[in-house]
């Protein structure tokens, strides 16, 4: 039905049949009328150009030639269905004449004249909307993710605290026993504890660093040159099938980072390479340069603008489905056969860029390999000058005053004994209220050795109440966890004297004896 040019029958004058008609050529909506068939008896100006076909084309077509939704079993349905439910608005899609495919909304509505019966369709291009809708879903789901990932990352962090206590018992002990029973079958079966132990720790370790917990001192330096200088270590690591190929980036590649976490990042991304190929195969990394603007951080979650350094880490093994793609970040998440790794390795370093105020991204299909790539906020200053490489700490001695505060009382008993065979003079308090009383009643104290976080009272505001009545008291901070009482976001603050759990004897004598000279 092409309306005519003159004006038609009653009630229709010629001047309100004219405006009728250049009503529905000149609206800005795409306006359809079928018959009960199907059958497009008229299109207007914008049906025909948002399509791409010819009026005349149009009209010798069917609903479903431009409507892949509304075959035509379900258009009769829909015919019955208007004749009873007057007015209806919907989503569909549309086919243009090049193959297009548009998200279209359809208000319709049934027509009924002395001409006949028609459905008439008034159709709105929602491709805007639609994309929005989706960038919004996108966005919405990276963010449960996000939230997922902290509230697990919180639970690491705790149980990884309790856990630290409870190791650093075992490895002080164990040592101790070690140097007791220098030989014999004890001393293998001590050693297997200890390896144990060594292992847990490990664990631990990474855990915290999921967490995003793990206590650093972040430096500027040279990504270029950390990489370099790791190279034949990750070449031992991936074996001979596997060819290790460096691309450094043109001119410094300077941010702000853990000189250790750069070795936990390339390594533990390197042996998830090394597990996904088999037989021959080429681990590739690089870095490069990126400026993420506005716009990509409004379509990324957790996206901010700025200079980046690029670490990329490919790998052309067996790759990641798409089902576990979503999870490979989760700690003990893992495809590996049982016995095959810990599930660790990419939860840490998810946790330690996170850390870092970078993001991490990762590209991968089965069978094609995978691509990780970091971005890590690119630092403007001067690159750190290179920290002294000294050997293991020798176990040092001191005849100094020593204050140790510990509410687990068996590494309490382990530290003050410690401490003693290495010549100090020990006070121990299991609640920081004891420690007070200890350092006013006990004499001079040179050194307070304290937990960070104990019940009443952290190890910050206990250090600061025996500041102020003794200028001169060193402190050292010993923590499994800090919980930001001496770091923020995992960071040091600036000055403070720390020692991690678990620790060796060794470890002990050597922070103790840093605390003391300082």
């Amino acid at each position: 039905m092409t309306l005519p040019d003159s004006p038609g029958p009653p009630p229709f004058t010629p001047e309100e049949y004219e405006r009728f008609r250049l009503t529905l050529e000149e609206s800005p909506e795409a306006i359809f009328w079928l018959e009960e068939d199907g059958r497009l008896a008229y299109v207007n100006r914008r049906a025909c150009s948002s399509l791409g076909y010819t009026r005349e084309e149009l009209c010798r077509m069917h609903l479903w030639d431009i409507d892949p939704d509304f075959p035509p079993e379900r258009w009769k349905v829909q015919w019955q269905t208007m004749r009873s439910a007057g007015r209806r608005t919907f989503e569909t899609r549309h086919r243009a004449k090049d193959g297009r495919i548009l998200p279209v909304e359809v208000c319709a509505n049934q027509v009924a004249s002395e001409y006949g019966e028609y459905h008439q369709s008034f159709v709105r291009d929602i491709s805007e909307r639609v994309q929005a809708r989706q960038e919004h879903a996108r966005l919405e789901e990276q963010l449960q993710h996000s939230r997922k990932m902290e509230s697990v990352g919180q639970l690491a962090g705790g149980v990884a605290h309790d856990f630290n206590n409870m190791l650093s018992v075992i490895v002080g002990y164990t040592e101790d026993l070690l140097e007791e029973n220098p030989e014999g079958p004890i001393h293998q079966d001590l050693q297997q504890i200890q390896r144990a132990a060594e292992r847990s720790a490990e664990l631990t370790r990474q855990l915290l660093a999921f967490a995003r917990r793990q206590t650093i001192a972040p430096r500027v330096l040279d990504l270029n040159r950390a990489v370099d200088s790791l190279l034949k270590i990750l070449e031992r690591l991936l074996g001979e099938n596997l060819k290790l190929i460096w691309c450094p980036g043109a001119g410094p590649s300077r941010v702000r980072i853990d000189p250790a976490q750069v070795d936990q990042i390339l390594t533990n991304l390197c042996v998830n390479a090394r597990d996904a190929i088999t037989g021959q195969g080429v681990v590739t990394i690089e870095t490069a340069h990126a400026q993420l603007d506005e716009e990509y951080c409004r379509t990324h979650a957790e996206a901010i603008p700025g200079d980046f350094v690029v670490l990329t880490v490919s790998d052309n093994g067996s790759g990641i489905d798409r089902e576990h793609l979503e999870r490979i970040f989760e700690p003990y998440f893992t495809t590996k056969g049982t016995g095959s790794g810990t599930g660790l390795g990419l939860a840490t370093v998810f946790g330690i860029v996170k850390q870092n105020r970078g993001r991490i991204q990762v590209y991968s299909e089965e069978g094609e390999g995978t691509t990780f790539r970091i971005y890590l906020p690119a630092e403007k200053g001067e690159v750190s000058p290179e920290l002294s490489a000294g050997g293991k700490p020798g176990r040092k001695t001191g005849s100094e005053t020593v204050l140790v505060v510990e509410d687990e009382q068996a590494l309490l008993a382990l530290a003050t004994r410690q401490l003693r065979r290495l010549g100090y003079t020990v006070l121990g308090a299991g609640i920081p209220t004891d420690a007070l009383d200890l350092a006013r009643e006990g004499g001079p104290i040179d050194l307070l050795v304290t937990d960070v976080i104990m019940p009443g009272m952290n190890g910050r505001e206990l250090a600061s109440i025996l500041a102020e009545e003794n200028p001169d008291l060193r402190t050292l901070f010993v923590s499994g966890y800090t919980a930001n009482v001496i770091a923020h976001h995992g960071v040091l603050d600036s000055g403070v004297c720390f020692l991690a759990k678990p620790f060796s004897i060794q470890d002990l004598a050597a922070k103790v004896r840093e605390a003391l000279d300082t």
